[in-house]
């Protein structure tokens, strides 16, 4: 029989804050596969767990999950741990379970501890909506389109950051986003932890006298639609009525659906639109 790919969340720091269900399964399985074993090994120890362990990380990711994937077809149960919280969130654990679905190996999650969600509710911005971004890429020109893509998102914006890249991070984010409420949490569920709810614009001052330490996860407000439909509406102004009519019906709409359409775009009535025609 195949056996099971489980997903086990570890704490990303407390330690108390792994689940009866997690140690349970990791006891029982046949391997563990885990981000890096000699971090590892300290959480296995903790708990006195024997079971036997193997690498699976972003170096190996392609070739390692063909192995994991024969042991599996050859029915053996392997749990899949990172270094903290939960696997495939901004890990190569996600390539693993995309293979095992398309062989159909059976996969399970085991809830846990996820950073991101920890950070976003201490956040004290909206939890309604958001989106995770993980790491902003590093190649120049791709880290750009993302940052631009950015700048127009309405939902909460998580990201994770490393502190040698951090001061980066934010001039950038100030650059593209303008002044914005983020909080800024780094040691989640340790000692120290820190929650700094703040702007961005005084992040980049403070972190500029101040060394960063630590891993940050950053929750950015997101843009208020009312200012985005807004600065929407105001492009249209650059041009008349008759132009924006004219957009439109080069593009084969009649003129009743384009009067309808260039009303919406500058947030005016259609009545408005007729009477400027008709100057």
């Amino acid at each position: 029989m195949t056996g099971t790919l489980y997903l086990c969340a570890t704490p990303i720091g407390n330690l108390n804050d792994i689940t009866f269900r997690v140690l349970d399964t990791l006891r029982e399985v046949d391997i563990i596969a885990a981000e890096d074993t000699r971090n590892s090994i300290k959480l296995l120890n903790h708990f006195e767990i024997k079971t036997p362990m193997t690498s699976y990380h972003e170096h190996n990711k392609v070739e390692k999950a063909l192995q994991i994937i024969s042991w599996l077809k050859a029915g053996k149960n392997i749990a899949l741990i990172t270094d903290a919280g939960t696997p495939a969130i901004s890990d190569p654990g996600e390539v693993l379970v995309e293979k095992c679905l398309k062989e159909r190996i059976p996969v399970t999650s085991l809830p846990g501890c996820c950073a991101l969600i920890t950070a976003l509710t201490l956040s004290g911005i909206s939890a309604r909506r958001f989106c995770f971004e993980g790491f902003l890429p590093g190649e120049k020109k791709e880290r750009r389109f993302v940052l631009d893509e950015l700048g127009r998102e309405t939902r909460t914006i998580i990201l994770y950051e490393a502190p040698h890249h951090l001061k980066r991070t934010l001039g950038e984010l100030y650059d593209v986003l303008g002044e914005r409420r983020i909080t800024l949490c780094r040691e989640l569920t340790k000692r120290f932890e820190t929650v700094f709810p703040t702007s961005i614009e005084q992040a980049v001052a403070y972190y500029e006298k101040e060394e960063p330490r630590g891993e940050y996860v950053l929750v950015i407000e997101g843009l208020d639609r009312n200012k985005l439909k807004l600065d929407e509406q105001t492009k249209w102004e650059e041009i008349s009525i008759r132009e924006h009519m004219r957009i439109y019906e080069d593009k084969g709409i009649d003129r009743k659906e384009a009067m309808k359409k260039v009303a919406a775009d500058r947030g005016i009535s259609k009545r408005e639109v007729y009477q400027s025609l008709l100057c």
